[in-house]
This record gives C-alpha cells, sequence and structure tokens, in this order.
C-alpha cells in the first residue's frame, strides 16, 4: 500500500449502510475491509439476518469493523424473517423497500447516540461519514441533521449509471416507453454499443422507473439520495470501464471516485483449501477428474431465478453441444428446485452435473479444470471471474447486466446468447450451444476471448492499482473532514 497522507492522519470513523441485497452487502463488506486496512473504524449496518450470514471478517480487521443490526418493522405481506431480496420472490421486493423505509427512525436514533456519546478514537468517535446506497433517499437529512456528511457509493458499474444520467438530462431529454431505453442516450458519445434489448427495457422501466408499493421508483431513490451527497464513490475502474469513468463527474457535476472492482482476493488466495461438506467436496472432486480448462461453470446469480421456460432451454442446449459443463442451478424463494428435462441428467452423466443450491463459486471458478464462465453478467460474478481470466458465455436477465454484456461483447472476452422472441423472454438452445460452442470448442474464436480475458486478470491482479482507487478515494475522505472542521 502506497504511503500517503492518509497514513499520517487521525482514522477515521465511517458507517456504511448498504441496500438490503447481498450483491450490494458484499461489496460494502469489501470496502469496509479495505478502509479497515488502513487503520480506519467502520460501523457496518444491516438488518440481523444479513449480518449473520457474512462472511468471517478476516481476524486481524475485526477490531475495526464493527457490526450495527437495525431490525426491520414488520409489513403486512412480507414473509416472516425476510431482510434481503435473496428471502422473498421479485413480486414482493417492494414490500421490502416499504420495510426498509421504516428504517429510517431507528436509524435516526442510532445516529443520535453515535454522536451524543462520541469521545475518544475508533468506534466511539463520532461518525465523520456515512456511505449509503442508492435506495437511502431518507438517510441524507438525517445525517445532515448531525452534521455528518455522506458519500454515496454505488455498487452499479459505470455504463450503467451513464446511461441513466442525472435528473436535469433526463427532464431535458425524457424517456417513458421501453423504445426510449434501446438506444444510448445523448449524452453517451457515439458510437456506443450501451443500450438495452426490449425485454430488459420493459423490466427497467416497470421495475426502477415507476413508483412502486413504497412510494418511490428506484430512479427517483437514486436521484434523491445523489442530490444530497457531496461526493459518490463507484464500483469501477479505468481499465475495466474506459472513459465511461471519467464521463460521470461531467455528467453529475460532482466528483465520482472509482473504488476499483472491489474483487474477492482473499478469497482467491484462499480458494485452494477449506472446510467441505460433503456435497461440495464431492463437486470438487467431480471437478479433478476433469481435463484442465475443459469445464463450463454455469451459474447465474442470486438475484433473479430463472423461469420453467428458461431452464428447459438452457439444458436443452447444453445438453446439444457436448461439453463438460457444473451448473449451479438456484432454487426460486418458496418454491421446488426448478424441473429439468425428462431424462436431462441421464443424457448428461459423466459430462455435466446440476447442483441445486449453494456452490462455493470462486472455488469453482479457481480450479484449474474451468475453462469458461456461462453467467448473467453480474459485476460482482464478472470481478470474480476476471481473477481467474475465464471467457465469458453471457445471458443477461436484468438490471444492469445487459449494458455489462454489450461492453464485455465489443472487448471480445465472451458472446451474449440472443433473444428471439422481440419483446418476449425466451431463447433457444441452439443459440445457447452456438454460443457455448464458440466460447468452449471453436479453437480460433476461443483463443482471442481466453486472451482478451487473461488481460482482464492482469489488470485485476494489478493489486497495487486497485489499492491507489481506495487510497484516492480515502484521501478524498480525510480532507474533506479537514474542510469541514
Amino acid at each position: 500500500m502506497a504511503e500517503s497522507k492518509t497514513d499520517e492522519a487521525a482514522p477515521l470513523h465511517v458507517v456504511v449502510f448498504p441496500w438490503l441485497a447481498f450483491g450490494h452487502i458484499i461489496p460494502f463488506l469489501e470496502l469496509s475491509e479495505h478502509l479497515a486496512r488502513r487503520g480506519h473504524f467502520v460501523t457496518f449496518v444491516s438488518a440481523p439476518r444479513n449480518l449473520a450470514k457474512l462472511r468471517p471478517v478476516l481476524p486481524e480487521l475485526k477490531p475495526r469493523i464493527r457490526l450495527a443490526p437495525l431490525p426491520l418493522p414488520e409489513v403486512d405481506g412480507l414473509p416472516a424473517g425476510a431482510e434481503s431480496t435473496a428471502d422473498v420472490p421479485p413480486e414482493k421486493v417492494e414490500l421490502l423497500k416499504v420495510a426498509f423505509d421504516g428504517l429510517a427512525g431507528p436509524f435516526a436514533a442510532f445516529l443520535a447516540d453515535a454522536c451524543a456519546a462520541a469521545g475518544g478514537e475508533g468506534h466511539p468517535k463520532k461518525p465523520d461519514w456515512i456511505v449509503p446506497d442508492f435506495a437511502h433517499h431518507w438517510l441524507p437529512p438525517i445525517a445532515d441533521e448531525h452534521k455528518v456528511p455522506c458519500a454515496l457509493f454505488l455498487i452499479f458499474p459505470a455504463a450503467l449509471l451513464a446511461f441513466i444520467g442525472p435528473k436535469a438530462l433526463n427532464e431535458a431529454h425524457p424517456r417513458a416507453a421501453a423504445e426510449d431505453f434501446m438506444v444510448p442516450p445523448p449524452w453517451i458519445p457515439s458510437p456506443s454499443p450501451i443500450a438495452y434489448r426490449r425485454h430488459e427495457a420493459e423490466w427497467l422501466v416497470q421495475a426502477s422507473c415507476r413508483p412502486n408499493i413504497s412510494g418511490a421508483s428506484d430512479m427517483e431513490r437514486f436521484w434523491k439520495t445523489l442530490e444530497l451527497c457531496p461526493l459518490v464513490a463507484c464500483r469501477c475502474s479505468r481499465e475495466v470501464d474506459g472513459s465511461l469513468c471519467d464521463l460521470l463527474d461531467e455528467l453529475y457535476g460532482k466528483p465520482f471516485l472509482p473504488s476499483g472492482l472491489l474483487a474477492p482476493y482473499d478469497a482467491a488466495r484462499a480458494a485452494a483449501g477449506g472446510d467441505d461438506d460433503e456435497e461440495t467436496a464431492g463437486l470438487l472432486r467431480w471437478l479433478d477428474a476433469q481435463p484442465a480448462r475443459s469445464v463450463l461453470y454455469v451459474a447465474f446469480g442470486s438475484e433473479a431465478p430463472l423461469a420453467p421456460e428458461q431452464v428447459a432451454a438452457l439444458a436443452l442446449g447444453l445438453g446439444l453441444v457436448g461439453v463438460r459443463f457444473l451448473w449451479a442451478l438456484r432454487r426460486p424463494v418458496g418454491e421446488d428446485p426448478p424441473e429439468l428435462p425428462e431424462g436431462f441428467e441421464a443424457r448428461v452423466a459423466g459430462r455435466g452435473v446440476v447442483r441445486v443450491g449453494w456452490v462455493p463459486q470462486v472455488r469453482v471458478l479457481a480450479h484449474a479444470a474451468v475453462g469458461g464462465f456461462f453467467t448473467h453478467a453480474g459485476m460482482s460474478s464478472l470481478a470474480e471471474s476476471f481473477l481467474f481470466g475465464h471467457p465469458l458465455v453471457m445471458l443477461p436477465l436484468f438490471a444492469d447486466q445487459g449494458l455489462t454484456a454489450r461492453l464485455m461483447a465489443e472487448r471480445r472476452v465472451g458472446v451474449e446468447v440472443p433473444w428471439r422472441v422481440d419483446g418476449g423472454r425466451a431463447f433457444a438452445s441452439e443459440d445457447v450451444a452456438a454460443a457455448v460452442r464458440q466460447v468452449m470448442v471453436g479453437e480460433e474464436e476461443r483463443e482471442v476471448f481466453r486472451r482478451n480475458a487473461e488481460e482482464l486478470k492482469e489488470v485485476l491482479w494489478d493489486t497495487a492499482r486497485q489499492e491507489r482507487y481506495i487510497d484516492e478515494l480515502v484521501e478524498h475522505l480525510l480532507v474533506q473532514r479537514r474542510a469541514d472542521s
């Protein structure tokens, strides 16, 4: 880690508070650990069960990272014990936002106590900064009452933030229909691949642009939170996101600081070990028996379950192509495991394994037998894949994933499975097979994808550069603290 003025300054006390999704919670934890490594103190706020599910913090960092549970209020229709998007089906996420907004009062009390009891250094010290997520439109006014500034941390890639744009530009160039989101916005330099497919655009309009039962759309939450935060950190890097990183400052009119990709380096370094249950040990033994770089790892994240017809199309496509694969198939919340086509597992026996439920993804991606990753193109999964240089087969499902997939395809790190039905949610098994062949079988294209994926691996393992992003972010936090004192 580079020596700088940050090493000479009194430690910061930073309160971090992610949105209730593990795709957000985990990057916030990675950021917290980076801050703790630099000698700063972090209070990590979330609902109790979410905190209980966190992976263990490294022993040397535990004294500097304090977990602060805030129980969610009960909401009619929200399942008992639901505290994250992983606990509810997609149609009930808006109820989770109602419960989340109910944390405004408890958080205000927590912050009042933290400021009133402040004294000394470390966690007893009054917070220097609060780091909220996109959904916390009610939090900055609470922080302002106690004269604690907010630095918004966005786990979304630069492509999505550039595509969304600030409220003023959206008012000048209104977008309301799906078609409006199927072309790059006028504020992104041309030519650009940054645009949604129809099914993605329809999801965006419905899920993010229109108010839900909580009374606020996701766009409104983002814009209101952003307006009241003088500083923004974004999980991106110039080496991966390119010129879009620097475009954000210009678009939004305030500092947008890259944090780097916050890849799970500790998990990657420890991937060869671990205490495994019998089922996981069996998966790893199966991988041990496969030739090097011959297995396609198939996984689509924890947030969006596949529809039954999508599971069937994927299975048939994997059956057609004939490559070895390990498929981590998610069980939808409160439902039976997805049904595979009749006879599928027998037809692929020996070359294909389907595991319903959790799979240790970093350990699988680290295995020498894995040679490609079939993914939804979520940024956390891509960062894990980049650590091991895997080419990609991409099937984006929602949110930022389509934009990221377009950029990765343009960069020739992999290929995207096309959606065949305009306005529908169908893709064909033949298209799945064709995409897998390009990445796992065809020699010439396969080598191009591998070479480009290896370049991204080199970027992520340039840890000195990734650490500098955090150093620059911390320096901004310290400079602003000195200016405010």
